[in-house]
């Protein structure tokens, strides 16, 4: 690709996104003005079939609105995640629904604007904004379009990580185009099937022949002198660059950088998100009225799962046991029974016996064959059914819809230790990160890991991302036992 190109690319791109984003909007308009004129006049009469024709000056107030608040996002600038851009689209369809209620209120324009039209046009945009703008990015890359080279400084433990980061989230558009390092034992390696270059001093040289966009300073180690002069030395030869600071052990989520004027200081704003009382009260709504829906749209399936549970085996349908809430507080928490009756003898007598099963549930605390496990108990376990009655806990405000998984006090002192303050904080959930994260195929280590993360990095939006990604998981039956 010559020098030309490589210059008009970015520009082709931009173009390429706007006319895509011109014709979404375009699609939700004619969408939400087809349903209002065709379908609502079939099934409420208050609803006439005829609308007056939306004026060109009017329906040019509505895409600059909509452009507006895309731009006010910056989704034609900065590499984003998957999940933020979902997020963004939705503030874009959710402010520019409500400005353009407000554009027409200040202006008395009621005469030339459908309020069902523009309310439609939200809901829709919620839906169709994430599925077009993603898909066709994801198809335009095939065109090497929206891919930008990425140069990678240090291959040690951060690099790696971040490298791994970048290549799971396609979203971003990265190509890693190497990395550099000084250490002797790592150059010449692979890492992610890319190879370690000599010489961190010669990321220049890299970056003006090999089209490099943004760069990576992932060397926390280095000391603050190396990583101010390489910053210093390559800020105005790419786009961006982001440095890896030696802060590992804090939360991520939410956090924000403050610049002071005058003086070349930055500090970190860090929240505790789960302490503030309408993040409480918002949470907690979310989870009454989440459980109370769930409840009404699943109140068949259970009574058929009920039913499947006492013709197999004898005992109780619901299966209690004690675990550890919020503040340390003790409570039963419900689940359909999916092992026999003398399930613990069971388990004693086969890790008694079964020195390969005791490592297993030593590692993961739990077993892949189960033999306690019963037929229909496995598919409850596959398709994670049997939490379903949970949603009582939720009710009763012993539990939330997305926290820590439950545990008892055992667990909690063996395993969570010194780190049993964070789960402590929440109230525990029916699904979480470690759900959607692998489940059985990760360590109780990692559990205790993700249980911490999610604790510090709180968010609603993270909820809403744990609960679309529980769907998934539960539909695939992903990681589960």
């Amino acid at each position: 690709m010559n020098l030309i190109s490589l210059k008009i690319k970015p520009k082709i791109e931009i173009l390429v996104l706007f006319l895509l984003d011109l014709f979404v909007i375009l699609y939700i308009f004619s969408f939400a003005y087809l349903t209002r004129v065709i379908i609502l006049p079939k099934f409420f009469d208050f609803f006439p079939k005829e609308l007056p024709v939306v004026k060109l000056p009017y329906f040019c107030v509505i895409i600059f609105i909509w452009f507006f608040f895309i731009f006010q996002e910056r989704l034609y600038s900065s590499p984003i995640t998957f999940w933020d851009e979902i997020k963004s689209l939705w503030k874009v369809s959710i402010f520019s629904t409500i400005t353009i209620f407000t554009f027409v209120s200040l202006t008395k324009s009621y005469a030339y604007f459908s309020r069902t039209v523009l309310v439609l046009m939200g809901f829709y945009g919620m839906i169709f904004f994430p599925i077009f703008r993603l898909t066709g990015k994801q198809n335009l890359r095939k065109l090497n379009l929206f891919k930008r080279k990425v140069l990678i400084l240090g291959a040690g433990r951060t690099g790696r990580l971040i490298a791994k980061l970048l290549k799971k989230e396609k979203n971003y558009g990265y190509k890693i185009a190497g990395f550099l390092d000084d250490d002797p034992n790592k150059i010449g390696k692979y890492i992610e099937g890319i190879k370690v270059h000599s010489g961190v001093k010669n990321a220049l040289n890299y970056i003006k022949s090999a089209d490099i966009k943004d760069v990576f300073i992932a060397m926390p180690g280095a000391g603050k002198g190396k990583i101010q002069n390489l910053v210093n030395q390559l800020q105005y030869e790419v786009e961006k660059i982001f440095v890896i600071p030696d802060l590992f052990d804090i939360s991520v989520l939410g956090t924000k950088l403050h610049t002071f004027f005058g003086i070349n200081i930055f500090a970190l704003e860090v929240q505790n998100n789960l302490e503030k009382p309408f993040n409480i009260f918002i949470k907690r709504t979310i989870d009454y009225l989440g459980a109370i829906i769930f409840l009404i749209i699943l109140a068949i399936p259970m009574l058929i799962i009920a039913l499947l549970i006492k013709l197999e085996s004898k005992g109780p349908i619901i299966f209690s046991q004690e675990r550890v809430g919020k503040g340390g507080k003790k409570f039963r928490c419900y689940k359909f029974r999916t092992m026999y009756e003398d399930a613990e003898e069971r388990l004693k007598r086969l890790l008694a016996e079964d020195e390969s099963a005791r490592k297993e549930w030593e590692t993961y605390y739990k077993l892949k064959n189960d033999p306690r496990v019963t037929k229909i108990g496995k598919f409850l376990r596959k398709t994670s059914l049997d939490e379903l009655p949970q949603l009582f806990n939720v009710l009763k405000g012993e539990m939330s819809l997305v926290g820590p998984r439950p545990v008892t006090e055992e667990e909690l002192k063996i395993y969570y230790k010194n780190y049993a303050r964070y789960y402590l904080n929440v109230l525990p959930g029916i699904t979480g990160l470690w759900q959607v994260s692998g489940r059985s195929e990760i360590t109780y280590e990692m559990r205790v890991f993700l249980d911490v993360w999610y604790v510090r990095n709180w968010s609603l939006w993270l909820d809403i991302v744990i609960l679309l990604k529980t769907i998934k998981a539960v539909l695939k039956s992903e990681g589960a036992c």
